[in-house]
Order: structure tokens, then sequence, then C-alpha cells
């Protein structure tokens, strides 16, 4: 199949902890590393592709056109198009989507696709400072919630709608706990063995003494996680509640893409694709239900190809909350 979407290389940085090692670099810096990287790796000419597309859910003080910097600070030449999109978590995934159906409706037949976020580096806004704050207090609200981490329809935070998800699936706080403690083991034996070593690409962090500083590990996972630890720390969100900061996930810094191509491109110029993107699908739920919905985006793709959950040998499933994990 001429149109058939295929992954050339795929590229991400080690992901930092909020405020930590990779707090010095925006959004678009982080991008730009990725782009570069997964271009090299590709070992395609840049010149060829058709558009670069990145994710960044929270885009406030990062400048104009974010995608776009980092697009052209990664070695992307000014005449390739470049666009950035948000689509919250899904954002970075429907970058790599928006790819793939632009091979398939036969409108390019190379792109770069990928995601770019800073936690560390998220402003706050002041709102009404433009008409004049006359009388009285007024808040200033940090962005990285109020556009990243604020459910804009039921007027809570992300953690409640965790809370609202367990107690709608009958999830106890031992078994959040539980399923936390086995992915934080696993995460640490994954690093110790060096399963993400080929995927991450190293970043100097430039020391105020010294040489640079290499980092080229996630900062998150835990190896000293014990379930005893997790059983002794507070609910986060709601008084009683089951949601912790132990079965919650990391605020966070990193950024990742890929090198997308056709199939005929990649013949073409003598390149062996790493993936192939078979299909995708997208599902959407009442906002409450947010961590419900990739149950329906899996239903939607079983049935658009015909198969039944049995047909995948890995599933690879965003782990956010313990609770939407477990639901």
């Amino acid at each position: 199949m001429p149109n058939q979407a295929v992954i050339l290389s795929a590229a991400r940085s080690a992901i930092g902890t909020y405020q930590g090692s990779l707090a010095s670099f925006t959004a678009p810096q982080l991008g730009a590393l990725a782009i570069r990287e997964a271009v090299k790796r590709a070992n395609i000419n840049s010149d060829d592709l058709d558009e670069v597309i990145m994710g960044q859910v929270v885009q406030g003080g990062s400048g104009q056109a974010p995608g776009r910097q980092a697009a052209i600070y990664g070695g992307i030449p000014s005449k390739v198009p470049v666009m950035t999109v948000n689509k919250v978590c899904g954002s970075g995934l429907k970058a790599v989507m928006l790819s793939a159906q632009a091979i398939k409706a036969g409108d390019g037949h190379l792109y770069v696709a990928g995601g770019q976020e800073s936690m560390s580096n998220t402003p706050y806004v002041l709102h009404g400072a433009k008409t004049g704050l006359k009388f009285g207090h007024k808040q200033i609200q940090d962005m990285m919630i109020l556009d990243g981490l604020w459910d804009s329809f039921n007027d809570f935070h992300m953690g409640n709608a965790a809370e609202y998800t367990a107690t709608k699936a009958c999830l106890t706080r031992e078994m959040l706990d539980e399923y936390s403690y086995n992915s934080q083991q696993k995460a640490s034996k994954a690093i110790k063995e060096g399963k993400f070593r080929n995927e991450i690409f190293p970043i100097e962090i430039k020391q105020a003494k010294g040489d640079p500083k290499i980092f080229d590990t996630d900062e998150g996972p835990r190896a000293d996680t014990t379930i005893e630890k997790l059983a002794k720390l507070k609910a986060a969100f709601q008084k009683d509640g089951v949601v912790t900061a132990g079965n919650a996930p990391g605020l966070n810094d990193g950024s990742a893409a890929l090198v997308v191509s056709s199939m005929e491109y990649a013949e073409k110029h003598g390149h062996k694709p790493i993936a192939r993107i078979i299909d995708y699908t997208a599902a959407g739920t009442d906002p409450k239900d947010l961590f419900f919905a990739p149950i329906f985006a899996v239903r939607k793709m079983m049935a658009k190809l015909n198969v039944g959950v049995n047909h995948w040998d890995l599933i690879e499933a965003n782990e956010a909350f313990a609770a939407q994990c477990l639901a």
C-alpha cells in the first residue's frame, strides 16, 4: 500500500520531574531536541518534510507558535509548515494520528510528529489586570492547573475526577496503592535493565562549574517505593479519599518525536521502517468520565478491525492515575 503510514524513527528525552533536571529548558527547546534526534535517526533529508506536527498542552508563556519554534530550533527548514496540537493528554498521539491521516489521504509523504511539555515553566496568570483591578483581592492562577489539570465543565481538579472514577469503578485505596507499587517496580526494573536506553537521547545540561551533566534516565520512578510507604500517604484531593500523591501521576518535563512516512517514500529512499501504523480511533465521553474514554476507544478500534482484545500481544496504555488504569 503506497499510502500505508510507517514509522522510520522514534526518539524521546528522559522524563524530568517537576523543577527537576529539565527545568531550565522550555517546551519548545525540549521539542527541538527530540525533533533533531528523530530526523538524525531516520537519516532523512529534512527538506523533504511535508509538515511537522507537535502536541503541547499548556502553551501560555511559550511564545508564538511553540511547535514551529521547536521545528526551526530543531534544524527543520523554515519552508516546512508546522502545526501545534492541543488535545490535552492525547496531544502527542493526535499529532501522530494527523500525520498518518495526511499520508492516507495522499496529502504528503513525510512528517515529524511528537509532543513537548515543560510543566516546570508554566506561568501564573492574573485575570482582569488589563482592564484594571479597582478594589479587593484578586487571585493569581497557575496555568499548569488552569489549562492542564482543571476540568472546565465540572470545575474540579483531575485528581477529583480520579476520585469519581474510583468510586464509580468500586476501587479501594489498597487496590490503587498495589497497582502503583507494581508500576514503580516495573519501571525501575526496566530502567535498571536498560530497556529504555535505545529510545532515549542524552541531554547535556550546563552546570555552574565543571562539565555538563548528562541527563539520560527518567527521574520519576522510585525503586524504593513500598506498599507500606504508599499506605502512609494522605488523600490529596478530598477528605477520606483514595487518591494520593503515591497513586497519582507526577508533574513532568520532556519531549518525544517520530518520523512518519508513507511506505512509498520509505521504499523509494531505502529506509527500513521500525513499525507500521495500522489504524487509529478516538472516542469521547462526558467530561467527568474522561478516565473511562480509553475503554470506548479500544472497543471502537476492535469493532473497526473486527478483532478481540486477545488480538494484541502487547497493550501500552497511558498511566495517569492508578484509578484510571484499574477502571
